[in-house]
């Protein structure tokens, strides 16, 4: 890291954080707390960085410091695999929020979908229990989970097509639309 970006968020990182003695230490106190779109993509990061997208939001776990915004690029500065996760799952449901608002045609198989993002969405408790699923939200997530896995796509019937699209609607995108809320800006 020798830009002055990163020069500039490594300061602030170790001014921020209780152990200050390396980088390397001061990185483990973060998690990321919160994340808001700016689609006009017209804020600054912590590091000085122009034009993100992505606003994180980490708090130091230890002292309760916050920054904001930090974009992602900063936060895979971190190296560490949990803020990379959360960072992908974060993009990823921005995405897919934005795919179903403009009525896009939607199949697990176009980038939106991972097995991490489905995982994710049903320990939310995105799979509500339902007759259909014999009150087992588990059901459906085994479910997206097994058409998400089949390798040929012309093997899915009209039936478990029109599923997944009903899961979709009644259970994530009701989801995406609360938990988003308030969380996009606008130019």
């Amino acid at each position: 890291m020798a830009s002055k970006y990163s020069a500039t968020l490594i300061s602030a990182v170790i001014e921020n954080s209780t152990n200050r003695s390396s980088w390397q230490t001061a990185v483990t106190e973060w998690q990321i707390t919160d994340c808001i779109e700016d689609e006009s993509c017209s804020s600054q990061c912590v590091c000085g960085k122009e034009e993100i997208k992505y606003l994180f939001e980490i708090t130091n776990e230890t002292n309760g410091n916050i920054l904001f915004p930090i974009g992602s690029e900063c936060i895979k500065k971190f190296k560490r695999v949990d803020l990379n996760e959360t960072v992908s799952i974060q993009e990823s449901m921005f995405k897919l929020l934005h795919a179903v608002d403009k009525n896009e045609f939607i199949s697990l198989k176009g980038g939106l979908f991972s097995r991490k993002i489905l995982h994710y969405l049903y320990n939310r408790g995105v799979f509500r229990d339902n007759e259909y699923n014999y009150y087992n939200g588990y059901n459906d997530y085994e479910y997206m989970i097994k058409m998400f896995n089949k390798r040929d796509i012309s093997k899915v019937s009209e039936n478990q097509d029109k599923k997944v699209k009903a899961i979709i609607l009644n259970h994530i995108k009701p989801y995406l639309k609360r938990v988003l809320a308030g969380k996009i800006k606008s130019s």
